[in-house]
């Protein structure tokens, strides 16, 4: 009987563990496509401020009721701004590492 030669052990078909790797790959490249529509929003301050952030932490959207607007405390403004935009990232990195992780099985390391 003649010995086969190279394969892999179990008698794997090839085919199929290469069509499984094309639809894991693109499993994921849908994954990244819709993690790049996400955005992540905070509002601080009981309302005061609030940021929205796109997928590239990007700030796309900052509100500010004008009654939080204090000439003699920018400090506390400055603060609140920061609080919001630092939030909003946090919010996006989570919802984007909750989403790839169903397709990583939460390995995580792609910069998301």
């Amino acid at each position: 009987m003649a010995r086969r030669r190279g394969g892999f052990p179990g008698g794997a078909n090839m085919d199929q563990l290469m069509k499984q790797a094309q639809r894991m790959q693109q499993e994921l490249e849908n994954a990244q496509a819709e993690a790049a529509e996400f955005t992540g929003e905070a509002e601080v301050g009981g309302g005061m401020v609030k940021v929205v952030v796109n997928a590239d932490h990007q700030v796309v959207s900052l509100t500010i009721k004008p009654e939080v607007v204090d000439p003699e405390d920018l400090d506390m403004l400055q603060d609140l701004i920061i609080a919001a935009v630092n939030e909003a990232n946090r919010v996006l990195d989570e919802k984007t590492n909750a989403h790839m992780g169903k397709f990583t099985g939460g390995l995580g390391g792609f910069g998301f």
